[in-house]
């Protein structure tokens, strides 16, 4: 009996630790103080709902003290992201490119493969180029407001970081958002600071 019970006591610290590797955010490189930070997607990037000084890009390059570049375009779908984003990554050189992108596609009840698709050859494009990526969930729009399960397969696929809670938060509460699809001012400070804390726990910034 003892035996078992210490057998079972060993598989239980086991599970524990691969339990804690499984769920480890993934490392990204440290941000050096003027590097360019490529925000891409549509229009939760753009920061449609709020003014230009009120965008997540905005927001996240006044807590970070580092270049921003809002490389969103409202109502773009994932497929004209993917045809848009190499030539920004040549003009660009970023150090981290973060990736919103699917919203739209989303709206459009676009088969959710073909998303994943085109998500998975842009992280692959950035991968290429040697620029790591943050990735950020985008909820369906429906009154769950989850993101579909194919964000955090790819994160898991490519070892990325990814946000996977703020924007469903944001939008689920009125005084954040500035219609149901878009946060306001107080919305995109929030996924700012959401990115931020999640910049620090992958290590790209100090904590």
């Amino acid at each position: 009996m003892r035996a078992i019970k210490a057998y079972l006591s060993i598989m239980g610290v086991i599970a524990a630790l691969l339990c804690g590797a499984c769920s480890k955010t993934p490392q990204l490189p440290r941000l050096s103080a003027d590097a360019v930070i490529l925000a891409f997607g549509d229009s939760l990037t753009a920061g449609t709902g709020a003014g230009d000084s009120e965008s997540y890009p905005a927001q996240l390059a006044q807590l970070t003290g580092r270049k921003v570049v809002n490389a969103g375009i409202p109502g773009e779908i994932s497929a004209d992201g993917l045809k848009r984003l190499p030539e920004l990554l040549e003009r660009e050189h970023p150090s981290l490119l973060i990736l919103c992108h699917g919203g739209n596609d989303l709206l459009a009840h676009q088969n959710h493969q073909l998303i994943a698709d085109n998500l998975r050859a842009m992280l692959r494009i950035a991968g290429e180029r040697g620029i790591p990526v943050l990735m950020l969930a985008v909820p369906v729009p429906d009154l769950l407001l989850k993101p579909p399960p194919l964000y955090e397969e790819l994160a898991r696929e490519f070892q990325v970081p990814i946000e996977a809670k703020a924007l469903p938060h944001i939008l689920a509460k009125g005084s954040l958002k500035s219609d149901y699809i878009h946060p306001n001012a107080a919305g995109y400070r929030m996924l700012a600071e959401a990115l931020v804390k999640l910049l620090k726990k992958s290590g790209a910034l100090p904590a």
